[in-house]
């Protein structure tokens, strides 16, 4: 998944945000998960596969490799929409006025009939939303040529931000980064649509111009959980791609970190290694099974492969020179240690965690800002 930095002036953070704190929209409300980057207590893992290179210094994100959804989403759309029109439709006539006509050669009529349609509704169909599937991926595939990704120092305990206009990079310090999840929803001619997202945010040192960085997720403990894997990594918590990418452990220790034909091929061995185990039953291997082929099997898998062969040959941007600087590793002694605010936080997020294991971590962050707060004004 590929995000930019730009202005947004949708998302507050002239004044001081705090973990917890709730600030309402018309459509939804965006709830602030930093500063400070406490522990949320769910799983740290990059659903949108937004993380791409990740190593003792430092994490790439917005630049990751290309996920096997997005194809299986451009290819199993209008594969599955063509069958649905083309056959399904036409079964579903037969057997109807099998049941309330004159039998089968009603049946027959009506298969025939309505085959005769929707054959060519669902083919034109497909082929539109195919090509507007590959139009959408090529778009996005263009985006590697001149994308530097927001990188994650935790030796220094800063982020590194390009954003679209600016010459030089801008350093953030890591516990003064602003974090949020949005829930939206709104009404349409197909019912209501629920939307969630993950963001980060900043104010320019010099400038004090305001920029974020977002995207969508599936939901709301998705976007946490993307928010998580950062945090996790900053502080130690995680040190590789694998922990936040393979969550099912369908890679092998020698697979390379995209998803290609090895893990369909993992992913298969391990489905039918949990059949014979008695895990699951019939019912989940056939879902399985036509889940996959809704999807093309294989293919996506190549095709991920062969996007990934497609990027590491491009003539990509190069970092600027004040980023790599900023990226070369650090003496022990030099590495910049947590604030002991943050470390007082986290042991009482992760105190009511443990006693409150039922509780909502959002609702936890807003009890110990609170907390914290009234300490600070007490003693102000």
């Amino acid at each position: 998944m590929i995000s930019n930095t730009h202005k947004k002036n949708t998302v507050e953070i002239m004044n001081p945000p705090r973990a917890g704190k709730v600030e309402p929209f018309p459509s939804g409300r965006l709830t602030f998960l930093a500063p400070l980057p406490m522990p949320t207590g769910v799983p740290p893992t990059d659903y949108g596969r937004a993380v791409g290179e990740v190593n003792d210094r430092y994490l790439d994100f917005g630049a990751g490799w290309p996920p096997v959804f997005g194809w299986q989403l451009a290819l199993g759309t209008p594969f599955a929409g063509f069958l649905l029109s083309a056959f399904v439709f036409p079964v579903i006539a037969f057997f109807l006025f099998y049941a309330v006509g004159n039998g089968l050669p009603d049946a027959l009529h009506a298969f025939w009939g309505v085959m005769d349609l929707s054959f060519w509704i669902g083919l034109w169909a497909g082929i539109f939303f195919l090509l507007l599937g590959l139009g959408i991926w090529f778009r996005k595939h263009l985006k590697y040529r001149t994308l530097t990704p927001t990188r994650f120092n935790r030796q220094r305990r800063e982020v590194c931000f390009f954003p679209k206009g600016q010459r030089e990079p801008i350093f953030v310090p890591w516990e003064s980064l602003a974090a949020w999840v949005t829930e939206a929803q709104g009404v349409t001619e197909y019912g209501v649509q629920r939307q969630c997202g993950f963001g980060v945010g900043f104010l320019h040192p010099d400038t004090g111009e305001k920029y974020t960085l977002e995207f969508q997720a599936y939901g709301l403990q998705q976007a946490i959980s993307n928010w998580e894997a950062v945090r996790a990594y900053m502080e130690y918590d995680v040190h590789t791609l694998k922990e936040i990418q393979d969550p099912l452990d369908l890679q092998d220790p020698d697979d390379p970190p995209w998803e290609g034909v090895h893990v369909f091929r993992n992913a298969k061995a391990r489905m039918h290694q949990r059949r014979r185990a008695g895990e699951v039953g019939w019912l989940y291997t056939l879902g399985w099974y036509l889940n996959h082929f809704s999807t093309l099997w294989t293919l996506p898998y190549h095709l991920v492969d062969w996007e990934v062969k497609k990027i590491q040959k491009m003539n990509r941007k190069a970092l600027p020179e004040a980023m790599q600087r900023w990226s070369e590793p650090l003496p022990d002694d030099q590495w910049t240690k947590p604030s002991d605010e943050l470390k007082r936080q986290t042991a009482r997020v992760q105190e009511l965690l443990k006693a409150n294991p039922g509780k909502n971590t959002l609702e936890i962050f807003a009890q110990v800002s609170d907390e914290f707060d009234a300490k600070a004004s007490l003693t102000a």
